[in-house]
């Protein structure tokens, strides 16, 4: 059973990976794939960090919080990339990633 202090956050890191998977797969197709390099690099380490981070909450682990935080700050690089590009996939990645920044924070402090 997931503990329910880490509930909303792991879902959002969930979220936020699937997120960051799927922009990561629509940048590869996209035609101009070179200007996509920084935003294909970030997505696929805040998809990671959002699973590790899922994955710490799931069994408390006593580095949770440090690992969330972790997350936070790749999901708020991701995003921050994402938003400077007009492709959906990469306006609602920035969206997923800024809920997850936000709600990974408030549960490490």
């Amino acid at each position: 059973m997931i503990n329910q202090n880490y509930k909303e956050c792991i879902e959002a890191c969930l979220k936020c990976m699937a997120a960051c998977n799927h922009c990561y797969s629509s940048c590869l197709d996209e035609e101009h794939v070179e200007m996509m390099k920084e935003c294909i690099r970030l997505d696929r380490e805040c998809a990671d960090l959002c699973e590790f981070a899922a994955h710490a909450m799931s069994m408390n682990s006593s580095y949770a919080k440090a690992i969330c935080l972790a997350c936070a700050e790749a999901c708020e690089a991701c995003g921050n990339e994402c938003k400077k590009h007009d492709h959906d996939h990469c306006q609602q990645c920035a969206e997923a990633c800024f809920a997850c920044a936000k709600i990974c924070r408030e549960m490490a402090a």
